[in-house]
């Protein structure tokens, strides 16, 4: 008896890259043996395009080759390699019509029969697809955003960019079944970053983050907002941050490639900041982010 295959969702036939082969990406297929189908066991990046320039190349290729030499994977490709193929994916897609866009990287470690321990030499699964970027509205940016907060139930190796996210769904699930923008996570009564994103406390004018260890994927942001707090005359400074100084912020953000800079004003029901600004973006979210559009512009590729 032949059993009924299952209906898969309609998904559009956008062009994507498996082993560098260009196809659509409602026809791709990898194998069931794939390990990051069956452990997860791979590493991915997300690079954001601007009206066709990619934003902070050399800081993601650099992310990505840590991530790979952490999980003990060759190095797919050369850096001039992945720019070629990134810029073949945005290339297609402008040719349908969007600028602003995603370009999604995954590395696998390949394909073997199922066994816990890493098979030696095996060629890497390499997929890539481009996908429209969905950037917060307006309105989101004028008003501010809402989170939760959470304790942070996820693994001891949170520095790596790796597809075994499960841990970060959960978490951002409980923001979303509240109509929520994100899920803001604590280890032991300590800051560590949100379900994806990462969250910086502003206090008396100056930025402060969790530090760069294992609890917390360093966002390419790190850089780019130190960077600009520098330019900007910003005190920077990343440090253990506790919860309740994070209740007490006079400004809370978010980064990440997508919401860029984007301010948070209602953290578990209650508006966040002290007198008129309570409940508002900030002072110091408007500079960060007007200098983040001024960067974009001229130092996208």
């Amino acid at each position: 008896m032949n059993a009924t295959p299952p209906v898969e969702p309609a998904l559009p036939d956008w062009p994507c890259l498996l082993n560098g082969t260009l196809a659509p990406l409602n026809q791709t297929r990898v194998s069931v043996l794939d390990r990051g189908f069956i452990f997860g066991d791979g590493v991915y990046e997300v690079l954001p395009v601007y009206a066709g320039r990619i934003f902070g190349f050399g800081l993601h290729m650099a992310r990505l080759e840590r991530s790979l030499r952490e999980m003990r994977m060759p190095q797919a490709h050369n850096q001039a390699q992945w720019l070629a193929l990134s810029r073949q994916l945005i290339t297609q897609m402008r040719s349908r019509g969007f600028d602003d866009l995603l370009v999604y990287i995954q590395v696998t470690r390949g394909v073997a029969l199922r066994d816990h321990v890493m098979p030696p030499d095996l060629p890497p699964t390499v997929f890539m697809m481009a996908t429209p970027m969905k950037p917060p509205s307006g309105q989101e940016r004028a008003q501010g955003v809402a989170c939760l907060t959470a304790d942070d139930f996820r693994w001891q190796k949170a520095h790596i960019k790796v597809t075994s996210l499960l841990g970060s769904v959960l978490a951002r699930q409980i923001s979303a079944d509240a109509g929520q923008t994100e899920t803001i996570m604590f280890r032991d009564g300590w800051l560590s970053e949100a379900a994806s994103s990462n969250v910086w406390v502003v206090k008396g004018s100056r930025v402060v983050g969790p530090p760069k260890d294992h609890l917390v994927l360093e966002g390419i942001r790190f850089g780019i907002i130190e960077r600009l707090c520098g330019e900007l005359g910003i005190p920077f400074e990343l440090r253990r941050i506790s919860r309740d100084e994070v209740r007490q912020a006079d400004e809370l953000l978010l980064s990440s490639a997508t919401k860029e800079v984007l301010p948070v004003t209602r953290l578990d029901g209650q508006p966040v900041g002290h007198g008129d600004l309570r409940g508002h973006p900030g002072p110091v979210y408007h500079r960060l982010y007007s200098a983040y559009q001024q960067l974009k512009a001229a130092e996208s590729l």
